[in-house]
């Protein structure tokens, strides 16, 4: 007869928004043991399996801290009630919590501060909505005493009205029926059953005891703190958005985003973040929502692996509007499952640009080309080992669909090639990722040759500023000096003279280190301005610098607004990447709104 053996949960902390699949471990009438469903509408043997999930209430109400959520709450900030900031951002498990997370926290109060400062009423942000000011003032003593109105949500009760069943102050209640359960709201700070019984295919009735399993208490999903486009051109930018909060008009916007590949999020790499914060049910619905919440109308992200495009991005963004290009890396090095492979996807609002042409760039062919040419037959092994790195980059053309004000003939097609790769090489292999970088660069050149057409490169680079990679990227060209030119056995960079390109690249953020008045000079502090980049887009616990960059060419394009950036007082001091909070590789999410120059 079927039965159970085992009932698991990846992570024993359940998150709102987050889906819980447990794992089962089943015996077959046949002895064999599988983990496979069944359900009654497949019955095996005359037996199938029943799921149901309870949440259980406890008599005494509470509350989860918003920085450990994993630890009940015992102080309330009265500024963030006041402010009518989302009053799960408001509990503290201690006063050393409160204190430790002032910095990060206070951020919260200035947003909803600057709202009424600004606006004069509600402004409605990316990852919240905020319409008052606050002080720090805490609130401590939590207990069963706490009002009602802090543990419901809007104006949905936190329990439903029908009772499943009670027992020593406790009552259940049944919310699922299915194998997977998805907390809401509703859930936090409560506990969590998941029941599994054989049932009888023909009398419908139980066979044998249910199998059962306890979560922990239901945590609020943490999200990173709102942030906001800075105008950078002088221009009026409520003046540019329309009823939906985008930029209208001639403008567009271009966020560039590495997320991090769920193959590469193990608690063996990032130690420091939860366990529950690196599972790919919870960090999906979170990048998610920050990267719809952007309304960027292109999207070029980086460490997309192949089966989480088919399956969640090009299904899910295709419901906000965007049509989905990627392109996979090669797998002669990659010795893992195809399908777990990453690649770069781009998307754009299909009510905003059409699709005309699409170029893959496998830098492995590259390698292939360059050492049938350029290096001797006794070391193209050794040189093919050297640079087949798997890597990609996805070129794609696209035409505006809406006016562009300042082109020279309003006819005219006005046309935009978007570049996305990832450069993912070993920090000793300076000559391969110069190379690799080089290759782009002439590749895009080309296309610049065809057609007179503006030019967005975005990517992770995984080039610190006033590195080769980024000189060339920035400069145009390379020192003969520079360091890093040293490190070339295959004599690949030779002539240095060679490492030129003709594109008007500048770095998008550089407005930022340049710039002067309101806002600016804030946003210039957190620049460095030797190289007019920002001081980081990656933090780990053993990193932080800039990684990732968006380049265009400033012949044809203008820069107007940048999404604000971070400073290490905005992460806590306990944050790394990823988080909680942050799900991706980037701190610094670079999004730019630009538009063609009048002419």
């Amino acid at each position: 007869m079927l039965s159970v053996l085992r009932v698991h949960l990846p992570s024993d902390i359940p998150v709102v928004g987050c889906e819980l699949t447990p794992y089962l471990l089943l015996r077959r009438p046949d002895k064999t043991v599988t983990n496979d469903d069944v359900p009654e509408s497949a019955p095996l043997d005359g037996h199938f399996l029943r799921y149901k999930w309870y949440r259980i209430q406890s008599d005494r109400k509470v509350a989860v801290c918003s920085v450990h959520p994993s630890e009940l709450a015992t102080l309330q900030c009265l500024g963030c009630v006041k402010a009518k900031i989302p009053v799960a951002k408001s509990y503290h498990c201690s006063p050393k919590c409160f204190s430790d997370a002032w910095q990060h926290h206070r951020v919260l109060h200035d947003h909803a501060a600057s709202a009424i400062n600004e606006n004069g009423n509600e402004e409605e942000e990316i990852f919240g909505r905020f319409n008052s000011t606050g002080s720090g003032v805490i609130r401590s003593s939590l207990s069963g005493s706490a009002s009602s109105a802090s543990l419901t949500n809007g104006s949905t009760p936190l329990y439903p009205a029908a009772v499943t069943q009670r027992s020593g102050g406790e009552t259940w209640f049944e919310v699922g029926r299915s194998k997977t359960y998805t907390p809401s709201a509703d859930d936090i700070g409560h506990v969590l059953k998941f029941e599994c019984v054989v049932v009888d295919a023909e009398t419908k009735l139980p066979v044998g005891h249910p199998n059962t399993i306890l979560t922990s208490r239901v945590i609020p999903a943490p999200s990173p703190i709102p942030r906001r486009l800075i105008p950078v051109s002088g221009a009026d930018m409520m003046a540019q958005l329309d009823l939906d909060g985008r930029i209208s008009s001639g403008t567009f916007t271009i966020m560039s985003y590495n997320i991090l590949s769920d193959s590469y999020a193990s608690s063996e790499l990032y130690s420091y973040c939860p366990p529950w914060a690196l599972s790919w049910p919870y960090r999906r619905q979170n990048l998610l929502r920050e990267i719809v919440g952007y309304r960027a109308d292109i999207v070029c992200l980086q460490e997309v692996q192949n089966d989480h495009f088919e399956e969640f991005f090009a299904p899910e963004l295709d419901k906000h509007g965007y049509q989905a290009l990627y392109k996979r890396k090669t797998n002669e090095v990659y010795g893992g499952n195809i399908h777990t492979i990453d690649g770069c996807a781009t998307f754009f609002r299909r009510d905003r640009f059409s699709h005309v042409k699409k170029y893959e760039v496998e830098f492995n062919k590259a390698a292939q080309s360059l050492t049938e040419v350029a290096v001797q037959t006794t070391q193209k092994k050794v040189a093919l080992n050297r640079l087949v790195k798997d890597n990609v980059a996805l070129i794609v053309v696209l035409e505006a669909k809406f006016s562009t004000q300042g082109a020279d003939n309003p006819g005219k097609r006005q046309l935009l090639c978007v570049a996305n790769t990832h450069v993912n090489v070993p920090p000793e292999l300076k000559d391969v990722k110069i190379w690799q970088v080089h290759t782009l660069l002439k590749g895009l050149e080309k296309i610049a040759a065809s057609a007179d057409i503006p030019m967005l490169v975005c990517g992770d680079f995984n080039s610190v500023p006033g590195s080769a990679p980024h000189s060339l990227l920035a400069m145009g060209k390379l020192d003969p000096l520079h360091p890093e030119l040293l490190v070339d056995p295959l004599a690949i960079l030779r002539p240095h003279s060679k490492l030129t390109h003709q594109l008007p690249l500048v770095s998008a953020y550089s407005p930022f280190a340049r710039g002067v008045g309101l806002g600016l000079e804030h946003q210039r502090r957190k620049m460095d301005i030797t190289t007019n980049e920002p001081l980081f887009t990656n933090c780990t616990r053993d990193f932080i610098g800039t990684l990732d960059y968006i380049f265009y060419t400033a012949d044809s394009l203008t820069v107007e607004s940048l999404l604000e950036l971070l400073d290490e007082d905005s992460l806590r001091k306990d944050t790394a990447l990823p988080s909680p909070e942050w799900q991706g590789l980037d701190a610094n999410t670079l999004r730019s709104s630009w538009r063609w120059p009048r002419k």
